[in-house]
């Protein structure tokens, strides 16, 4: 890493946020990460990204010297979990624990700096006219509810007449 200072043995509370936070972005961009979430059921991608970070969290506090009690205070996660993220028993733990192997032989680990991470300039053009065609069909269909919506509402006021002129006669 050029820049950023990773403390791989925190000594305050800043330090086990850096260590945190690049575990948790370092994991989370590594190629190998990405297509598991891309493969997964997109209603689990929330619960991976929660893991990784409960893993990251415990992961710099332990070694910070954090007992995995006051690591479970500070999570809210329960000590069972937190060490079996720590032994890496987990998913999340075992990539964790391999981003941080890769900060101690000094390997880069936040990919998503690299130009050739980055989207190319038609990726960027293509997704922004998907973005654009579905703003346009949005914009369709609020019509069309609108107009829908003022149907019912005619048609519930033709039926509340119609039930009034039966109930006068």
């Amino acid at each position: 890493m050029s820049e950023i200072e990773v403390p791989l043995k925190p000594l305050g509370r800043e330090d086990i946020q850096k260590l945190e936070t690049i575990l948790l972005l370092g994991t989370v961009s590594r190629k190998d990460v990405i297509e598991k979430m891309r493969s997964a059921d997109p209603k689990d991608r929330i619960t991976w990204i929660d893991s990784l970070a409960v893993a990251a969290g415990a992961l710099a506090r332990e070694k910070a010297g954090m007992t995995v009690t006051k690591i479970a205070d500070e999570l809210g996660r329960g000590e069972q979990t937190l060490r079996a993220h720590l032994a890496g028993k987990t998913e999340a733990g075992k990539l964790v624990r391999e981003t941080y192997e890769m900060l101690l032989r000094g390997e880069k680990v936040l990919t998503f700096i690299d130009k050739e991470a980055a989207p190319s300039k038609e990726e960027v053009e293509k997704l922004k006219a998907e973005i654009e065609k579905e703003r346009r069909e949005k914009i369709e269909l609020q019509e069309k509810l609108k107009e829908m919506q003022s149907k019912i509402e005619g048609a519930i006021k033709a039926l509340e007449n119609a039930l009034n002129q039966l109930k006068a006669q």
